[in-house]
């Protein structure tokens, strides 16, 4: 989901302006990846709603409403049934809805192929299930990385291992990112590709429903500080089945296609660490929480310019590793 606006939360102005710079990306990055690599990137620009089903559920509707509305995000307050005009298979009861019409989407999985295709044709060189094992840094210099009893030297190197970002060794203390795994249980069902359920992607009080072109529906995800636990719950499959039932109560003769574990890299304060770090050759870009796919373009673009130019893109610097260790100044 490439949703800056309806993910906007107080007291996240600054990250909400880093995720809208890179959601206007967003379209010539996808046109650009799939002219390189040849297969479409399954990106859709049908918008996002937001949906309310009870009165409890349409103040905090409001509130957010209101709140994004003030950072001139583009939304259209809807009654419950002009939603269901729009999306047919809502719940009669709905209650009201919000639509972001510049919250769209892409298919993970076709971006990370069509992204390898595209490095593999750059001349890139992939080094596929080889894991990572150390940074290798010789006279306070990032000089190479080790890959089981391998050493491969390089001249810049970047940290990007998401929620693993942690587990590389050789950093000192100061150039670990602070990153943790957060898991998500997260299902997909099979809708019927010619008609399906729905077509934008809707936000229910308690799970996202994003309907693939392929067929699939994407319903997701729960939030558990569990470690890289990668076991799936009853109970968090219940609780996604449930929330997506009380919003679009056809899920229930929809198949069970695939269940899967993933693991966000949440960062203390949920905002991605990018940029250098205090070690010499060593770049970070981790932390992305769940913002990873929705920041790739400028993520991209501001350490492509800082490793190529030296240049440090304004839209990255309050994101530096470096306002953690002022942080823990602050509470010592």
């Amino acid at each position: 989901m490439l949703a800056a606006g309806i993910e906007a939360e107080p007291g996240e102005a600054t990250l909400y302006a880093l995720n809208r710079q890179s959601q206007e990306l967003w379209p010539g990055f996808a046109a650009e990846l799939e002219a390189v690599s040849g297969m479409g990137v399954g990106y859709r620009d049908e918008g996002t709603l937001v949906v309310a089903l009870t009165r409890d559920d349409v103040a905090q509707l409001r509130f957010h409403y209101d709140y994004q509305r003030s950072l001139g995000v583009a939304l259209e307050w809807l009654s419950g049934a002009e939603a269901r005009r729009r999306e047919p298979h809502l719940h009669p009861s709905l209650a009201a809805a919000v639509l972001s019409p510049h919250d769209h989407q892409v298919d993970n999985r076709r971006l990370v192929t069509a992204l390898r295709r595209a490095f593999l044709a750059a001349g890139g060189r992939l080094h596929e299930h080889a894991p990572v094992s150390a940074i290798e840094i010789v006279g306070g210099r990032a000089a190479a990385i080790r890959l089981g009893d391998a050493s491969k030297p390089a001249d810049i190197i970047v940290l990007a291992a998401g929620a693993w970002s942690t587990e590389i060794a050789g950093l000192p203390r100061a150039a670990q990112p602070p990153v943790r795994p957060v898991k998500g249980q997260v299902l997909a069902l099979r809708m019927d590709a010619a008609a399906p359920l729905l077509n934008h992607v809707v936000w229910t009080p308690k799970v996202y429903l994003v309907p693939r072109r392929d067929g699939r529906l994407i319903v997701g995800g729960t939030v558990e500080e569990r470690g890289f636990d990668p076991s799936l719950t009853a109970g968090g499959i219940f609780a996604l089945l449930e929330g997506a039932w009380r919003a679009v109560p056809g899920i229930e003769e929809l198949a069970v296609d695939e269940m899967w574990v993933g693991f966000r890299p949440g960062s203390r304060d949920d905002a991605p660490v990018l940029g250098p770090s205090p070690v010499e050759g060593l770049v970070l870009a981790t932390g992305h929480h769940r913002n990873g796919i929705l920041l790739t373009p400028v993520t991209a673009q501001a350490l492509s310019r800082f490793i190529l130019q030296g240049e440090i893109d304004d839209a990255i610097r309050p994101f530096a590793i470096e306002r953690f260790a002022a942080t823990a100044k602050e509470e010592a």
